[in-house]
């Protein structure tokens, strides 16, 4: 009764601070809209066959006091009004725009959401059919989707109301820049590397003439649409000289992460875990392959030319703070498991450090890293309990607590089954994770595990993300 008396002083304070601040209007910081919950501090969550009767609901909870209800209790739980989508299991979490955006893997639904009013908006984009990844940049008028069962890459590009679907069988991962200027594809058990490109209208001509004539596109190009008259074309990262391309090649690359300056991508190559040789991190300069026609600048650097930093504990996913970009993956170990390790790159040097034993998940899957309070960084996978550390009796667990101002592993959180979201609850010391299909919350200073017993859902809970967060940052899906 105590801590519901809290709750209900903290929200009229609030409230009362906001109308005053703002001449009748309520904010509570950098000119957000107070929601109609009135919770300042939200955790969203992607549910997962909730009930018989639907196959996927967007709930939220109050993450500063930890509990699903309102303060007097006349609202069993909060949700976002309006959701449909099919088995919501990822959130795309954009707090600055005061937005975010689900993608449902039963339906291949990709729905906006309105964090000011706390309901749909609508649908981000429609691609062509079910996706294994999808993104939408910061502004949220350019869309992709690896859209692996059509076999295509999908870019909606809703500033000119074009919606394309090129050619790339195979594809499987996609990464896009903040900005929304660039945007790579990744195939399965390949080394090459696709990008989009917005065509000129004098391109578009000559492009149909060239295929009309010879039933192909000239290089670097693998598709163009339409083909009658195209607007968008799919090309190969590499250069090319004389009418012949000569492929950037890696080594089962996933994903690129993005330099602060916007000039770089940092290509994440897996290597063993995907079925390769060896992994590393290779720094391509973006500005040959902007999207829009007419943009772009600069050369394609040859094979020789681009800059490649080992890492042999394995590359799959990554994060960027600052001038440090840590590393995430799974190495190859003597008995013939997989091992997660982390490998702290600095970027002033590109000198990578050696790997750090972490939390272990299953090779090639996807995994989550998160910046936290107290110096924290939260590592998580899927299927822990097939490699190198449950199979030799040692501690394991499918989170790892780890401290980036001592380089060392805190704590591997104990077995709760498959670690699919994180979410920083950035100055109140804690995090909030998806993991074993349910909402579990930790302590940043120690670790130690919070009680979730007023956050659990029903259902399988796939995603989480931090709706108040101070920036996009806070995202470990983006």
């Amino acid at each position: 009764m105590k801590k519901r008396s809290l709750v209900l002083c903290a929200l009229a304070a609030l409230v009362t601070a906001g109308v005053l601040a703002g001449c009748g209007n309520n904010y509570y910081f950098d000119g957000r809209v107070l929601p109609p919950s009135g919770i300042a501090n939200r955790v969203l969550i992607a549910i997962q066959n909730p009930s018989s009767g639907s196959k996927g609901a967007l709930q939220f909870v109050d993450a500063y006091y930890d509990i699903r209800q309102s303060y007097n209790d006349k609202v069993p739980f909060f949700s976002i009004s309006g959701y449909s989508g099919s088995l919501p299991s990822a959130i795309e979490n954009l707090p600055e725009q005061q937005a975010g955006v689900v993608y449902g893997s039963g339906d291949g639904s990709f729905t906006q959401i309105n964090y000011a009013k706390e309901s749909v908006t609508g649908a981000a984009a429609s691609f062509n059919g079910i996706s294994s990844q999808a993104f939408i940049s910061r502004s949220l008028t350019l869309a992709v989707a690896a859209s692996q069962q059509a076999h295509t890459l999908t870019v909606v590009d809703k500033t000119y109301g074009k919606s394309y679907s090129l050619s790339l069988p195979g594809v499987y991962r996609v990464s896009l820049n903040p900005g929304g200027t660039v945007a790579l594809a990744f195939v399965q058990n390949s080394n090459n590397i696709y990008y989009p490109r917005r065509l000129l209208a004098s391109e578009s001509t000559s492009l149909a003439a060239y295929y009309a004539q010879n039933q192909s596109w000239p290089v670097p190009y693998a598709d163009c649409e339409p083909k009658n008259l195209p607007g968008m074309c799919l090309a190969e990262v590499g250069s090319v000289s004389s009418s012949t391309l000569t492929p950037l090649t890696f080594d089962r690359p996933v994903k690129a992460l993005w330099s602060a300056d916007g000039a770089s991508a940092y290509i994440l190559s897996c290597g063993p875990e995907c079925g390769g040789s060896k992994s590393s991190i290779s720094i391509l300069p973006i500005a040959p392959f902007i999207i829009q026609s007419g943009q772009q600048s600069g050369s394609v650097p040859t094979q020789a030319q681009l800059i490649t930093i080992p890492t042999p504990g394995g590359a799959s996913n990554g994060l960027i703070n600052s001038t440090t970009l840590y590393v995430l993956g799974q190495e190859m170990m003597p008995d013939g498991f997989f091992g997660g390790h982390l490998t702290i790159v600095n970027l002033t040097n590109n000198t990578a450090g050696a790997p750090i034993s972490v939390s272990d998940s299953s090779p090639g899957q996807p995994t989550k890293l998160a910046l936290a309070d107290d110096n924290t960084l939260w590592l998580g996978g899927v299927r822990c309990t097939e490699g190198e550390r449950y199979n030799n009796n040692l501690p394991y667990g499918c989170l790892t607590m780890f401290n980036v101002a001592d380089n060392a592993v805190t704590e591997i959180e104990p077995f709760q089954g498959d670690l699919n979201g994180i979410a920083a609850v950035l100055s109140l010391h804690k995090i909030y994770v998806a993991e074993g299909g349910q909402v579990y919350i930790y302590s940043t200073k120690d670790g130690s595990s919070i009680n979730n017993f007023y956050v659990t859902v029903t259902g399988t809970a796939s995603d989480v993300a931090y709706m108040d967060a101070i920036s996009d940052a806070d995202n470990t899906d983006y």
